[in-house]
């Protein structure tokens, strides 16, 4: 067993959920985005999400199969994008509906929801807008470490940058 099973090794699963599970495509450059992601994985120790850049080739075929477009031809639709149960949540939604699906007390801040999105997503953008100048953008795409790899759709069609 591993970690992501509540057991505690750190092995790859061999029970992959398949794409049929819940999948985050985040700016791939945008630290902020990469750090959210960082800060999913050991949160979600069940394994449930997945992962693709939304600058990755794979990203770009999931935006297109779920009929999101793009803000800008060739441009990522904002930084955070969740599909779920045959749906697509944008913005502050995908946020709040990752944390409801987080381990420990972080369920609660899908309470949140209550909150009309046109004033949720106020916040959100005015991060979102900021995010490179306050938290820095890379020139590629941090590869995840190999017993996290398998969370991961797609490393291709970005460049690559390897962590510590």
């Amino acid at each position: 067993m591993n970690r992501a099973a509540g057991t505690g090794d750190r092995s790859p699963r061999t029970d992959d959920p398949g794409p049929e599970g819940p999948i985050v495509l985040f700016d791939g450059v945008c630290n902020l985005c990469a750090g959210a992601v960082r800060f999913i994985i050991p949160r979600d120790r069940r394994g449930r999400f997945r992962f693709a850049a939304l600058q990755s080739e794979t990203g770009q075929r999931i935006l297109a199969e779920a009929g999101i477009e793009a803000a800008e031809p060739g441009e990522a639709p904002g930084s955070l994008v969740l599909l779920a149960d045959g749906k697509a949540y944008l913005r502050s939604a995908a946020a709040l509906r990752i944390a409801k699906g987080l381990d420990r007390a972080w369920p609660l801040a899908s309470a949140l929801l209550l909150i009309p999105a046109p004033l949720r997503d106020l916040a959100y953008r005015f991060v979102a807008r900021n995010r490179y100048r306050w938290f820095g953008k890379e020139t590629a795409c941090d590869v995840p470490r190999s017993d996290e790899a398998w969370r991961f759709i797609d490393t291709t069609g970005i460049p690559a940058r390897h962590s510590p």
